[in-house]
């Protein structure tokens, strides 16, 4: 026979993936993509190559948002056939299906999970890759180390996530740590999930730079801005850079690359810094750099228009530079905890390495209306 609880969660699978169908509203996109296909079917189509290309990215773009909906419900009409067959079955047979049909639901839960996380991501640079900043804050030595812990950190998350990482400037402290990185992290949705790690992260532990094993406090702030793609127009005038190159530093060995390669651009206005020196061209370096500086100004542009907003609708908008967002307490006691969703774990060493999905995930959640809206909140959350 089929266990009750096996029965319960099947009934919140489809309560579940009926909000995630309704939110994102499948039927009408169905019909978009067979008007699309019906329109690149007409002899003309082709006439104009560009404009072909962005017709078929965007009906693709399309399939791939609801693809994975439309292919869960397929699974959720075999699980009702697999019930319909197991209550018609006889007692030998009912033990061996309802075990089968406890692993896909299972399975089903966590599918769902993730198709309702990657619904989240809707943003319009959502699938661009992110561009990482990790600055150590006031603490000398023990701040530095933290921030070559935190680096780390995120070296292992976009491992763990399979995406590519570019690591693009590294400033090494004076005694140990670093006191600055900037990561370039390539993969689908990249800086819609990394954009979660925004603001400030405090750490508490007995510092191993402490003779005396007193506890201490430290901070990085991290930043994160969406690669700038070529369908966004940002224009630097010449007149509002400074571009000087230097010998790119290194912690010695043969790699050290022995020529002036390295790259720092001020813009003048702003004050802002961008350096790059993980090539030995410095015509790339300066490519990359100035990729960086437009990603930072349109994000900058994007933080005032949102701080005009807030005026109106009284809103505090996104996480900015400056906030503290999660502690990490590993003395006197070990946990991890986000400030802004409340979600936190004892398990710190996972967390160091890489283990940062339950924090992305509730604050993708907590940002999402369909979740903010008490009217559809769904039962097990």
């Amino acid at each position: 026979m089929i266990a009750p609880e096996t029965f319960s969660h099947l009934e919140n699978i489809k309560k579940r993936a009926g909000y995630l169908w309704r939110f994102l509203d499948v039927e009408q996109k169905q019909r978009e993509i067979e008007a699309m296909e019906a329109q690149m079917g007409a002899p003309d189509f082709w006439n104009n190559s560009d404009k072909a290309q962005k017709h078929i990215a965007k009906v693709n773009g399309l399939k791939k948002t609801i693809g994975g909906l439309v292919a869960f419900n397929k699974k959720l009409d075999d699980a009702a056939v697999m019930v319909e067959l197991i209550e018609s079955a006889d007692a030998a047979e009912q033990e061996a299906y309802a075990k089968e049909l406890d692993a896909n639901v299972s399975a089903m839960v966590e599918e769902l999970d993730k198709l309702e996380i990657a619904s989240f991501l809707t943003g319009q640079f959502d699938r661009n890759n992110a561009i990482f900043s990790i600055q150590s804050g006031a603490g000398g030595t023990e701040s530095n180390d933290w921030c070559d812990m935190l680096f780390r950190m995120y070296l292992r998350w976009a491992e763990r996530r399979g995406f590519e990482v570019e690591v693009q400037d590294v400033q090494m402290g004076d005694q140990a740590g670093i006191t600055k990185a900037t990561l370039l992290i390539k993969g689908e949705n990249a800086y819609g999930y990394a954009k979660a790690e925004r603001g400030v992260h405090r750490l508490v532990r007995i510092s191993p730079f402490d003779a005396n094993k007193r506890r201490h406090t430290s901070f990085c702030a991290v930043d994160v801005v969406a690669e700038v793609t070529d369908e966004i127009e940002i224009e630097i005038p010449d007149s509002e850079i400074r571009v000087d190159v230097y010998r790119s530093s290194g912690k010695g060995g043969q790699g050290v690359n022995t020529t002036d390669s390295a790259v720092r651009i001020t813009h003048i206005p702003t004050g802002m810094v961008v350096v790059c020196q993980n090539e030995r061209s410095q015509i790339k370096n300066r490519a990359s750099a100035m990729n960086v500086l437009k990603a930072r100004l349109y994000e900058k542009r994007q933080d005032e228009q949102r701080s005009e907003m807030e005026k109106f609708y009284g809103e505090k908008g996104e996480i900015g530079w400056g906030s503290q967002i999660r502690s990490y307490v590993l003395q006197p006691y070990q946990m991890v905890k986000d400030l802004r969703t409340g979600v936190s774990t004892s398990d710190t060493q996972g967390v160091l390495d890489g283990d940062l999905d339950r924090f992305v995930y509730a604050w993708l959640r907590a940002g999402c209306p369909r979740h903010r809206n008490k009217d559809i909140q769904m039962d097990d959350e």
